[in-house]
């Protein structure tokens, strides 16, 4: 199974699964209410179709993302752990900024040979958020980690893998300052 899903930022299985982390991963999105209208219960839902709410918690649960649990005879949406990392990843792109600060971010890794999986993982992240590979385990960027990305590879189980260095100075960078588009 995947740790990412693949998701429009703005598609109801975000929302679902971003309201759902943003709250710690608890209860939430409670399905219909007793006595409550299908039309109510999409208005409480951000005026959410009832088909395209239902087609997106059953994509969520079939993927393994979230699970429903019933508490109090009512059922309710929670997160699993493979969600909690879906998100955290999606969260985790780098964004660029306006202004170099002029130091690099190194990333080495060394994962063992019996975590390919994590190994896979971790490349494919790297390479959506455009690092610039040097070697086979050491990648580069001059954008700094954003919170949810460190967040993503202590919760993965990457960060036992992982050093992350901030340099100065590298020899010879003019080929990574045009990969970067940096002046």
């Amino acid at each position: 199974m995947s740790y990412y899903f693949d998701m429009k930022s703005d598609s109801l299985a975000s929302t679902i699964l971003e309201g759902l982390w943003e709250i710690g991963g608890d209860l939430l999105f409670a399905l219909p209410r007793p006595l409550e209208s299908k039309y109510t219960w999409a208005y409480r839902l951000r005026h959410a179709n009832l088909n395209s709410y239902q087609h997106a918690v059953s994509r969520l649960r079939n993927n393994g993302y979230i699970q429903i649990v019933k508490k109090n005879n009512q059922k309710f949406l929670r997160l699993t752990q493979s969600g909690e990392l879906s998100i955290l990843m999606q969260k985790a792109k780098i964004h660029k900024e306006k202004i170099w600060d002029r130091k690099w971010r190194i990333l080495v890794f060394d994962i063992p040979e019996n975590s390919k999986e994590k190994r896979a993982l971790l490349r494919y992240l790297l390479k959506r958020n455009n690092f610039f590979k040097l070697q086979a385990s050491v990648y580069i960027t001059p954008y700094s980690f954003n919170r949810e990305a460190i967040i993503y590879l202590k919760n993965s189980g990457l960060m036992d893998y992982i050093r992350i260095l901030r340099v100065d100075e590298i020899d010879d960078d003019r080929s990574l300052k045009k990969y970067f588009g940096l002046k």
